[in-house]
């Protein structure tokens, strides 16, 4: 049920339509708390069993937690909170790439062991949901909030299906005080979520699905025929793809999160304009990069000790981070590429001093952090280092050749270069407060022409968001 779907349009209005009939604030919560499970289930009923596990282990647990004094017992109740749930996520995600893995380094060592097919179904969203019950236990042990008491409340914080699947991570200390009164939704707080739906919606089809995928598709699938302007196209067409379809979804869920009243936290903000990689992971992926500084990053010691330990610090988190997408060392590649970035980027700090520059200055040191976050997606993209290398082996090589029609590389590269345009200009800007500077008509113009386009784009077979499979 995805939310470029009929489905998805006719299962939200009625759930929208009874929420607000419903004269009580417990049952408009039991009513969305439903109508999650019902979401979530529409993908795979039977995997609802692991949410259910998750949610009751850890509202338990942080009980315990809670009202323990020893400091030996709580940390035993933590880390079985933690292996527990950890636990699930290992098997699901990364049971077959390790024992694929473990039998490639045996190989290496003359003993050869076939590795059974595994044929793991991988639970769609766990790695988000995961992340939300972990940051709570955390958060209960560090003595940083209370314990939830109502467990309608709590189930709701880990399965609210506009945030389900793909983020963004919120924290318990956001959403959990929103439960405790009635969410009373202004009528410009509703059309302002379904302002951001209607523009998920689009950058998803339109933009993501109907400009960018096919393009990176034809590239990436077959490296060695494409030329020089093909690799290069390509890669912007993902850079674009993966932006608009992940922050399309993102969009979405903030925007039907606050039909209901709800708010959830800024997951992008305007991330090809970055002024470097640590800026970058300020913009992007907002609730997954806090979340890896104030849960992995901190607790590794952060940046409290030497320097080298920093620079060991950062590497890990970025590895991990790297594997929290997925189950493939091109993956880790991605993850550790950017944490070697970011460590250059903190040790030229260091030496050099750094005045805030110009508006010229910052033009051009985004456009060229933009291009090597661009170069970097290829790790991201490829289904292995040998395609990624001949992706990079071909733009290196200037060929007049251009296998792909004009018309989509013309596409491809106003959409990049507006994208960029368009970020830079929205570095210290509030979308928002932004739109709603505009006249009404005006407002209205962007609104009709937005419906317009995903008339014409929509074919009827939408495809999957990217994270779905992280």
């Amino acid at each position: 049920m995805q939310f470029d779907s009929l489905l998805f349009l006719l299962f939200f209005t009625s759930v929208v339509s009874i929420y607000y009939v419903l004269p009580h604030w417990r049952a408009q919560k039991i009513l969305l708390l439903a109508a999650s499970y019902i979401f979530y289930a529409s993908y795979s009923p039977p995997l609802i069993i692991l949410i259910w596990f998750s949610t009751l282990i850890v509202y338990f647990l942080a009980k315990q937690i809670h009202i323990t004094t020893k400091k030996g017992t709580r940390k035993l109740l933590i880390t079985s909170g933690l292996i527990a749930n950890l636990s699930v996520l290992f098997y699901f995600k990364y049971a077959s790439f390790l024992l694929g893995t473990f039998s490639f380094l045996l190989s290496k060592v003359g003993v050869q062991y076939n590795a059974p097919e595994m044929n793991i179904i991988l639970p769609i969203g766990i790695s988000f949901y995961t992340f939300q019950a972990l940051s709570y236990l955390i958060d209960i042990y560090r003595q940083q909030i209370e314990p939830e008491k109502d467990l309608i409340d709590f189930a709701l914080y880990i399965t609210f299906f506009p945030q389900l699947v793909a983020g963004p991570i919120v924290r318990a200390s956001h959403f959990l005080p929103q439960c405790k009164s009635k969410r009373k939704g202004n009528l410009n707080d509703f059309s302002w979520g379904l302002t951001l739906l209607l523009f998920g919606i689009f950058v998803k089809i339109v933009l993501a699905d109907k400009a960018m995928a096919p393009i990176a598709d034809t590239v990436f699938s077959a490296p060695e025929t494409s030329t020089w302007l093909d690799s290069w196209v390509g890669i912007f067409a993902f850079s674009g793809q993966i932006f608009y379809d992940f922050s399309g979804y993102s969009i979405c869920a903030i925007g039907a999160a606050k039909c209901f009243g709800f708010d959830l936290p800024e997951n992008f903000r305007a991330p090809y304009a970055s002024l470097g990689f640590a800026e970058f992971w300020h913009r992007w992926h907002i609730s997954l990069s806090t979340w890896l500084r104030d849960y992995l990053y901190i607790s590794l010691g952060g940046s409290r000790k030497t320097n080298v330990s920093t620079y060991i610090n950062l590497l890990f988190t970025m590895f991990l981070a790297g594997l929290w997408h997925g189950a493939s060392w091109t993956f880790v590649l991605w993850g550790g590429i950017h944490g070697i970035f970011l460590i250059l980027e903190r040790s030229l700090k260091k030496h050099i001093s750094m005045k805030t520059p110009g508006s010229s200055v910052q033009f051009f040191l985004a456009l060229g952090t933009f291009f090597l976050i661009s170069l970097i997606w290829v790790i991201f993209r490829a289904e292995n280092v040998s395609v990624a290398m001949q992706l990079y082996n071909n733009i290196l090589h200037y060929t007049p050749q251009l296998t792909l029609s004009k018309n989509s590389v013309t596409a491809v590269l106003s959409i990049t270069i507006g994208t960029f345009l368009w970020h830079f200009h929205m570095r210290g800007k509030n979308f928002e407060t932004y739109f709603k500077s505009f006249s009404i008509p005006f407002r209205a113009l962007i609104i009709s022409s937005s419906l317009i386009l995903i008339g014409l784009c929509s074919t009827g077979d939408s495809r999957a968001f990217i994270y779905f499979q992280f």
